[in-house]
């Protein structure tokens, strides 16, 4: 999903998909906590569209786990826990491993080209870690789907992108609390460098090596904080 720093709400185009598009966004960001009741009152004001288009997006978002239904009581943000925490993070790191081996496998020059680019993209932006890090994590994003692409295979990058999507809000949470740590950054960014090293030396036990690590290191700090519990302390 591409992460955008705005959403227009004055657009003439109030159709379902564009409210799932701009609920998903302020779900994934955390606008609407989790366990958040969703009031049909607060929707129409803030998207500018009727009841229709809204249960309708609300109806999918409840097929991606991001909305619950209470009976007769509308709907809420679906909750976060930690047990979700590392069962999302673990099976992401697998499948993004074995995107990573099949794509070492498959992917040609162009593919290199792309990673090389993202990277780029990713370093001579840094700056916005501190300002605007959610800008900052669509880089972040364009740079891991580049690396995935390369396995050629849309049934496995579906899962990802689900798993990814999910992955978003715990994700978010660490980007929050992390923002002004600098050294986590740093280290960060040396893993990077790491992977594409990697990547680009077709070295595929390494490659997955790193990306499990890489995946699993916002679980395994927010594992050790309460943010869980407390997300938005």
């Amino acid at each position: 999903m591409k992460i955008h720093d705005k959403i227009d709400v004055d657009s003439k185009d109030n159709s379902a998909a564009q409210v799932l598009g701009a609920l998903t966004y302020d779900i994934l960001t955390g606008y609407f906590q989790p366990g958040e009741k969703l009031r049909m009152t607060r929707l129409k004001e803030r998207y500018q569209v009727g009841v229709g288009p809204l249960r309708e997006a609300l109806s999918q978002l409840m097929v991606k786990q991001l909305v619950v239904v209470e009976n007769q009581r509308g709907f809420r943000v679906h909750p976060i826990s930690k047990d979700e925490l590392i069962d999302i993070y673990e099976t992401r790191s697998e499948i993004e491993a074995l995107c990573v081996g099949l794509a070492i496998e498959r992917g040609d020059d162009e593919w290199e080209a792309k990673i090389v680019a993202c990277a780029h993209k990713m370093k001579i932006h840094a700056e916005l870690l501190e300002k605007e890090p959610h800008l900052w994590e669509q880089y972040h994003h364009d740079f891991h789907t580049a690396i995935a692409e390369g396995c050629q295979s849309p049934a496995l990058l579906q899962v990802r992108d689900s798993l990814y999507e999910k992955a978003s809000r715990y994700r978010n949470l660490w980007l929050k609390k992390n923002m002004v740590d600098l050294s986590v950054f740093d280290a960060n960014k040396k893993e990077h460098e790491a992977l594409v090293s990697a990547l680009l030396s077709r070295d595929v036990d390494a490659a997955q090596s790193l990306i499990r690590k890489h995946i699993l290191s916002p679980s395994l700090i927010l594992q050790a904080t309460a943010v869980i519990d407390h997300p938005f302390d």
